[in-house]
């Protein structure tokens, strides 16, 4: 797939693509010329190392030091496979943090000198952030902005790859010294279990974003393996490599071939969005799915990022159930501390603006993701609004009446659709683009069939369908031991099709979108 926004490069080495404007090129934008991929889940290098590192790492289960130097070393390995060189990132951002949590919790009842070593933290963290990825957008920004005012400034741009995964663990570390500023969480004295916390492999790329009161205490205690545990987890894994291989791998041909015509009409757009919405759910929610499940092997448990979001009945329902991390995240280290609710109507809607337009800035360094931040915010605020002035309706139609199931799959319907009109914004690479193509979905329609056939539509909708019908369930596929599902070989045979389906029908290996960002 195409990169919805431009990538920066390194100043030097096998890296440097240089940028010639006569070349019809946008400003800034670069060729992915990588000499390293990421190693990917669905990738032969992956389904090698994995088993390789887990046999390792439960040989060594007798000493838990050891343990987590297995799993730092893999997950160094894991990152390198990218780029070695950044390693040297991740290194800088764990000491960071470790220092950091340190000094907070000796300062003790000295608060001024607690917080002065938590703004440090925050300060490097989020600094490194902004070098590597929004350095070039904001210096592009001010020289476009002072030429529309007549001024020519000329800037030097640093055109930086940016390091996989580098949002995630930023924040990881970030949301850790704040809580050990604020005395909710005492700081890791063991670097080991720290730098295995900041850098464990299944989530190290992609998320789930994890809390140190989670996720750290787990690095510093003995770890066991369940049976329980690793059916639980296969069955993660599978389902995620299902979601990610067979469905958003398969729509993402169809997608970029209708996103990258410019005379595409109304009907393929739709159709071309609403393929769109499910590749980069498929996407990122299989991914979290594999790293959930992967990390269960391990004895470790991360958090659920994904609660089914297509089923969602309203926009703040579906950010109740999307990238679930991320979003409690904003809400615990960005709105509360803004002030939250507790300071008027209005306050409240400000600060829900500014988390939304920070979640669309965490997604890239472009307009377009602010667009699509904004969006929701609009379609969000007045949900907020409207709730808290006023009062619960009173239902007069019983919840046994058919006329109730219809009103709930119309309110999910008219919520993904207007979800899919955020994603025209994520897709695009500019915001030109996003509002031709929006005028075009509500102006060139016309009755035919679509790029790719309706048939394209097949598997996204057996996927909501599967969901809808497991709606209490972490994974589809953890059948209840009732009716045929009672039968062992009638599950195997559902999990040996499904392995045999990504085998042979799985789309062409293509990175995870996330891995952008």
């Amino acid at each position: 797939m195409a990169a919805p926004f431009p990538r920066a490069i390194l100043p030097s080495g096998p890296f440097v693509t240089a940028f010639d404007p006569a070349a019809g090129g946008a400003e800034g934008e670069i060729e992915k010329n990588l000499t390293f991929v990421p190693m990917l889940f669905n990738s032969y290098a992956f389904l090698l190392f994995f088993p390789v590192v887990l046999a390792v790492y439960w040989a060594l289960r007798r000493c838990l030091q050891v343990q987590n130097v297995c799993l730092v070393v893999a997950s160094y390995v894991f990152y390198a496979w990218w780029d070695v060189r950044f390693l040297g990132l991740i290194l800088f951002v764990t000491l960071v943090g470790y220092v950091a949590g340190l000094l907070s919790e000796a300062a003790g009842c000295r608060r001024l000198l607690s917080r002065l070593c938590c703004l440090g933290a925050v300060v490097v963290g989020l600094g490194v952030l902004a070098l590597f990825k929004y350095y070039d957008f904001f210096v592009l920004s001010a020289v476009r902005l002072l030429s529309f005012f007549g001024l020519s400034v000329s800037w030097p741009l640093l055109r930086w790859v940016l390091p996989v995964g580098i949002s995630f663990y930023t924040f990881q570390m970030v949301g850790y010294v704040v809580d050990v500023h604020r005395r909710q969480l005492p700081a890791c004295r063991d670097v080991l279990a720290f730098a295995a916390f900041l850098s464990f492999f299944p989530q190290l790329v992609a998320g789930p974003i994890e809390r140190a009161a989670r996720l750290l205490p787990q690095m510093t205690q003995p770890r066991s393996l369940s049976a329980e545990a690793v059916t639980g987890g296969l069955r993660l894994m599978l389902w995620g490599l299902v979601k990610k291989m067979l469905v958003a791998d398969r729509c993402a041909p169809l997608v970029d071939a209708v996103y990258a015509n410019p005379a595409a009409d109304g009907l393929d757009l739709w159709v071309a969005t609403v393929l769109f919405a499910f590749q980069i759910y498929c996407d990122f929610s299989g991914y979290s799915d594999i790293a959930v499940g992967a990390a269960r092997l391990f004895g470790i448990s991360l958090m659920r990022n994904f609660d089914m979001p297509y089923l969602a009945t309203n926009v703040a329902d579906f950010w109740r159930r999307w990238h679930i991390s991320l979003m409690t995240w904003l809400r615990d280290y960005v709105y509360i501390p803004l002030g939250g609710s507790r300071r008027g109507p209005w306050r409240r809607l400000v600060n829900t603006l500014v988390v939304f337009l920070a979640s669309g800035l965490w997604h890239g360094a472009n307009f377009t993701f602010v667009a699509w931040g904004a969006y929701h915010a609009l379609c969000f605020v007045p949900l907020v609004w409207l709730r808290s002035r006023a009062p619960r309706p009173r239902r007069f139609l019983p919840a046994s009446l058919p006329l109730r199931g219809l009103s709930l799959w119309l309110k999910r319907g008219l919520t993904f659709a207007v979800v899919c009109v955020g994603w025209v914004f994520f897709r695009s690479q500019s915001l030109g683009e996003a509002f031709s193509r929006l005028a075009a979905m509500t102006s060139s329609l016309s009755l035919h069939s679509p790029y790719g056939g309706w048939s394209s539509l097949a598997l996204p909708l057996a996927l909501m369908a599967v969901e809808a019908l497991t709606p209490c369930r972490e994974c589809p596929l953890a059948f209840r031991g009732r009716g045929l599902w009672a039968f062992r070989p009638v599950r195997w045979a559902v999990y040996y099709a499904l392995v045999f389906a990504v085998l042979y029908w799985g789309g062409a290996q293509a990175e995870f979108i996330y891995f952008q960002f």
